[in-house]
């Protein structure tokens, strides 16, 4: 089989704020073995995301890359930075050269704001990687994920496909397929311990790795 470690880079963000990515990033950093950037933390109040992923996912720490900016309050970038009277330099936010699998989690929803006149799916643009896009399996995902894939889809980033977060739905999932004709990667369970000895099971379980290979396949062939 073909070594697709060089083209494991993706980018994670999700169709609102609270809605999993940091779960499904320590899921994929975990399964992938790969290097974990969050650019932009706000809110530093418990612990950051890229503690979070170190923590569920148990890479070596040498692999969570650290953040080009740290902001204090849990706000839209471009607010959390007026705050702590800084300004976002983009050139701080090019892609890490990494040699292996990344992961690129966004802070918050698509298009929040990064400045006042940037919002994130601009930089998203601009990183040019395949989007995994994360949403809820429950009430309201169709509106949220439909609008979202909308927005992606007409600034032509591809979107390798969505992983349903949450409670399995007997109806959401098709849906979102039957309307915006992406794949879903997995549909993630509601488990009751996370820890990177369960991401083992569901990674094989769910055969990950595999479905990203054909979702890579089919794009290139």
């Amino acid at each position: 089989m073909k070594n697709f470690d060089s083209i494991f880079k993706f980018i994670i963000c999700g169709t609102d704020t609270d809605i999993g990515k940091t779960l499904i990033s320590s899921f994929f950093v975990r399964g992938l073995n790969s290097f974990y950037w969050k650019p932009i933390q706000s809110g530093i109040e418990s612990q950051t995301d890229s503690q979070t992923v170190e923590t569920l996912s148990q890479v070596s720490k040498d692999k969570i890359i650290k953040e080009a900016y740290v902001f204090t309050k849990p706000l839209s970038p471009h607010w959390a930075a007026e705050k702590d009277q800084k300004t976002i330099n983009f050139d701080k936010l090019k892609l890490p050269i990494v040699n292996g699998p990344l992961i690129v989690e966004t802070a918050g929803g698509l298009m929040v704001p990064l400045t006042r006149n940037f919002l994130q799916i601009d930089q998203i643009k601009k990183w040019n990687l395949p989007v995994i896009l994360v949403c809820k399996s429950s009430l309201g995902t169709l509106n949220h994920t439909l609008l979202s894939i909308e927005a992606l889809k007409r600034r032509n980033i591809d979107i390798l496909g969505l992983v349903v977060n949450g409670e399995k739905h007997l109806d959401n999932p098709k849906t979102l397929i039957e309307f915006s004709g992406i794949p879903i990667i997995t549909e993630f369970p509601d488990i009751k311990k996370i820890d990177s000895n369960n991401f083992d099971i569901l990674w094989k379980e769910l055969d990950i790795k595999n479905k990203l290979i054909t979702l890579l396949n089919s794009k290139i062939s």
